[in-house]
């Protein structure tokens, strides 16, 4: 994760809703509602980038990328990454550990973008903070090629509306819920996999079934490879190796989940005291006219029921009696 601090403390508030376009990709989000689909039984595409820095439209560029997609019961399905030729200077080493010697010979981000596409076609796009990574598929990878409006979940907003924690970063969840420090920090195979990591375990020990509400997943066209001599393949440059095996659990699990889910909507940007206090209050209100709306459909429900009894009962003696 580049220049990573930025993942938590230098976040912009963003105003979008679940279901609306969150850039370039459509946000989604898991709810113990009954709504939306088995999150269970949906793949996803946890991506991770390295950047020169944290704003495009400052000059920061892409120097690494990886893509870790699994299913919703945890099995890995596959794993991508590679580090990207920023055709620019690269900063932010002290973060990333990433020179300009290091991307001598890394495809650039078009030639990327045929393999990224296939990697996220079907599946929901993963980040934590995803708001940080769809601002850099939006200036490189979509006018690269990558198709647009993907359904989208953010695992930063995922976390602080179901479980209750201190910090929300990804080392620091990590952390808390299971003891251990993720691997491979600020890598973005890494990285990826620690959010993967999350993402499953979420799934799996929710008290009770998490729902994904949100667009479907779709396949995408093939997408054409970026120009070049046929003869000369694209050479990926991955800076780690993925582990043997699969994704290791975080167990145990040691989540304090919130008896009321607060609304993603309200759980992006820097997330302080303040924005906590008002996302919890707006999540008792919320819980409390939805049993209010249950209870008088529940009497509705009775009265009409009494009624349409009583005209049964009128109706048959109308029948006896003629």
């Amino acid at each position: 994760m580049p220049v990573h601090t930025r993942r938590n403390d230098r976040l912009t508030r963003q105003d979008e809703g679940v279901g609306h376009t969150m850039g370039t990709l459509r946000a989604g989000a898991l709810t113990r509602r009954r709504v939306g689909m088995r999150a269970a039984d949906l793949e996803y595409a946890v991506l991770d980038m390295e950047t020169t820095g944290l704003e495009p439209g400052e000059g920061a560029r892409i120097v690494e990328i990886a893509v870790v997609r699994v299913r919703g019961d945890g099995k890995l399905v596959e794993e991508f990454s590679t580090l990207v030729d920023p055709r620019a200077p690269v900063r932010g080493r002290e973060f990333h550990g990433i020179s300009e010697s290091d991307t001598v010979g890394a495809p650039t981000v078009a030639q990327v973008v045929p393999r990224l596409a296939g990697l996220l076609s079907g599946a929901v796009v993963v980040s934590h903070n995803l708001d940080f990574e769809q601002r850099f598929l939006g200036s490189e990878l979509v006018p690269a090629g990558l198709p647009a409006g993907q359904p989208g979940l953010c695992t930063l907003r995922a976390l602080r509306s179901q479980v209750d924690l201190e910090r929300y970063s990804l080392p620091k969840a990590s952390f808390q819920l299971s003891g251990d420090w993720p691997t491979g920090q600020h890598t973005a195979l890494g990285d990826a996999r620690a959010c993967a990591k999350l993402l499953t375990e979420m799934l799996t020990n929710a008290p009770g079934e998490l729902r994904y509400a949100g667009p479907s997943p779709k396949r995408s066209a093939a997408t054409a490879p970026a120009p070049g001599p046929a003869d000369t393949p694209v050479r990926w440059k991955p800076r780690t190796a993925p582990p043997p095996g699969g994704l290791e659990p975080l167990s145990p699990w040691r989540a304090r989940w919130r008896p009321h889910e607060l609304d993603p909507a309200l759980c992006g940007g820097a997330f302080d005291a303040a924005d906590r206090v008002a996302a919890e209050a707006a999540a008792h209100r919320d819980t409390r006219l939805r049993e209010r709306l249950a209870t008088a459909a529940a009497v509705t429900g009775g009265i009409a029921a009494t009624a349409a009894g009583g005209l049964l009962v009128r109706l048959a003696g109308g029948r006896v009696g003629a």
